[in-house]
């Protein structure tokens, strides 16, 4: 069974959405603060979170990136009442895996909850072996990228991107194809992180210079990797 954590500070909507989660078999936590929810995250097991904006003691912003340095992997949705463009891509910056503004149909939340356990799970179905990518080792299935003795640790979205980029290594991957498929959809929001974790796995790839990764501009990204 799915073991979401819930953090969310309104009484009503908190109980309607705890017992709507539990109806569709997700055996849900749901908690009123950050440190609430820091602290169970530390105590427990968790496949997913799900986490208001604007929380008392802690706020969810930051309450994300504490569970980020617990555990790099867990998916996240934020749920906020803020809709400002700002707010959208510092949720994607701090590791989001979705992003729901209020109000919002609890099936619309039961659609995404699946569509990110699906991208997720699959990795994990799929068990496959390790590639070399020039003086790299990309672990899919650990999601681990490692250069030497050094060994990195992926979030979520940082081993699918670079999957599909290593899946079709010197040749263009649209936008379009990335965004449907790690992302679950196109808008804007979703590209501009994207931008944001292309600019991360460059960085992870810097120690070896025949790797690149270009930015046809408007159409896609392409990983580069010159073996000779």
């Amino acid at each position: 069974m799915t073991k979401i954590l819930f953090v969310e500070d309104d009484a009503n909507l908190g109980a309607l959405l705890k017992e709507n989660l539990e109806n569709r078999g997700f055996e849900t936590v749901w908690l009123r603060n950050g440190k609430e929810g820091i602290d169970a995250f530390k105590q427990q097991q968790f496949n997913l979170c799900i986490l208001d904006v604007m929380l008392p003691v802690k706020d969810g912003f930051t309450l994300s990136q504490e569970i980020r340095a617990v555990d790099n992997e867990i998916p996240i949705i934020f749920l906020t009442a803020r809709s400002m463009h700002e707010d959208k891509i510092h949720a994607f910056e701090t590791g989001a895996d979705d992003y729901i503004t209020k109000p919002f149909s609890t099936q619309e939340l039961y659609l995404r909850i699946n569509a990110i356990l699906r991208r997720t799970q699959s990795r994990y179905v799929t068990q496959q072996k390790p590639i070399a990518v020039g003086k790299y080792v990309f672990d899919y299935t650990k999601m681990t990228l490692a250069v030497g003795t050094v060994v990195k640790r992926l979030s979520s979205k940082e081993a699918d991107l670079i999957h599909i980029l290593v899946q079709n290594r010197n040749e263009l991957v649209p936008r379009t194809v990335i965004l449907n498929k790690i992302w679950g959809n196109d808008d804007y929001f979703s590209a501009k992180s994207m931008d944001v974790y292309i600019s991360k796995i460059r960085r992870f790839f810097k120690e070896d210079a025949d790797i690149e990764i270009l930015n046809a501009y408007g159409s896609g990204y392409k990983l580069i990797v010159n073996e000779g």
